[in-house]
């Protein structure tokens, strides 16, 4: 498991949801209480696991898109064209 320090700052809410859910599961600090947050309700936002058909899908996207067009750059004459800057 990949980890990632954070320096968090929560508004008084939070913090007492953040203590609730400690003290509800037992846990140690309320870093844990974040992670059993997450766990219980970040799949309604992103899947946990990356799907193999979708896998597939970018894959095939991806290689339809190199035999169209080739592994040729856009100059930064023709992007701005595109994105309308000048």
């Amino acid at each position: 498991m990949t980890e990632a320090t954070l320096n968090v700052h929560v508004n008084d809410y939070t913090n007492r949801v953040l203590g609730v859910i400690k003290e509800m599961f037992g846990l140690r600090n309320k870093s844990e209480a974040l992670n059993k947050f997450v766990e219980m309700f970040g799949e309604q936002f992103i899947n946990k696991e990356v799907r193999e058909d979708v896998v597939e899908e970018i894959i095939a996207s991806c290689n339809a898109h190199i035999k169209k067009h080739g592994m040729r750059r856009m100059s930064m004459a023709e992007l701005k064209k595109v994105t309308g800057a000048e």
